[in-house]
């Protein structure tokens, strides 16, 4: 924590990782952690290929603010639960970067239903989001992947410990933890390094924080607070980076503590 309980974070990164002019694709990259992981990359000199499932005025301000960093960037439209949309999403990184130094599977969605009330629909729509997706992203973007390139999926702790009414979005998220498990052995050949960030409650606009909700996590957490996006993307940004050379297969929480 910075002088009076600020949050270090929400001041920018800094320090040069030596990423620059590396190439990478964020997927949910317009709101939210993938927003913040898209401008920390950027901030570190990243070309980046980003996409969104719907226009609207988070894609076409993230558009602006990455005119500014001056980086080559892409910011297209994807439904990711499409395979022939992933496949084109591909070619344009192919097309804008020339290939792909770094993946961040950031894409997803949530939701709330008792397992007795819950509609076939809507299990395969977060199973669809959450899984498949990150799936189809590393399918038809790992011969893109050069040697020693980096993928960080972004999970979270409910893939561990589960929580009433979303069995659909913690299963989804612990089959991500065994989908990132088995790649890292499958590309560590080529020296291609495969992590997942198990996320705690983070302050977006996705996670629907109430002033209840948000005490009760701040109770649980060592930190004694819910996080904020930058700090994911800072976790991003050692495990694509160099500093994590010798990490991959892993799990690294980031959760305050809780």
């Amino acid at each position: 924590m910075g002088r009076h309980g600020e949050h270090p974070a929400r001041e920018g990164v800094r320090v040069d990782l030596n990423l620059d002019r590396r190439r990478a694709l964020v997927t949910g990259g317009t709101r939210g952690i993938g927003r913040a992981i898209v401008l920390a990359l950027a901030g570190q000199g990243v070309d980046i290929v980003t996409c969104h499932r719907r226009d609207g005025d988070a894609a076409a301000s993230l558009e602006r603010e990455l005119k500014e960093t001056g980086v080559a960037h892409l910011v297209t439209q994807a439904d990711l639960r499409r395979e022939e949309e992933v496949a084109r999403l591909a070619e344009q990184c192919r097309s804008a970067l020339g290939g792909l130094d770094i993946i961040v599977n950031n894409a997803g969605a949530t939701g709330r239903a008792p397992i007795e009330r819950l509609p076939t629909d809507e299990w395969r729509r977060l199973l669809d989001t959450n899984l498949t997706a990150p799936f189809l992203v590393l399918h038809h973007c790992a011969p893109l992947l050069a040697d020693g390139a980096s993928v960080v999926n972004i999970g979270s702790g409910l893939a561990e410990t589960g929580a009433p009414a979303q069995a659909h979005y913690a299963a989804a998220k612990a089959g991500l933890i065994g989908l990132t498990r088995s790649a890292a052995r499958e590309l560590g050949r080529r020296r291609v390094r495969v992590n997942a960030i198990s996320c705690g409650l983070v302050d977006t606009d996705m996670a629907g924080l109430t002033e209840e909700r948000r005490g009760m996590y701040a109770a649980r957490a060592a930190l004694g607070r819910v996080g904020e996006p930058e700090e994911i993307a800072g976790v991003v940004l050692f495990l694509v980076s160099d500093l994590a050379s010798f990490v991959s297969g892993a799990v690294v929480p980031a959760n305050g503590g809780a």
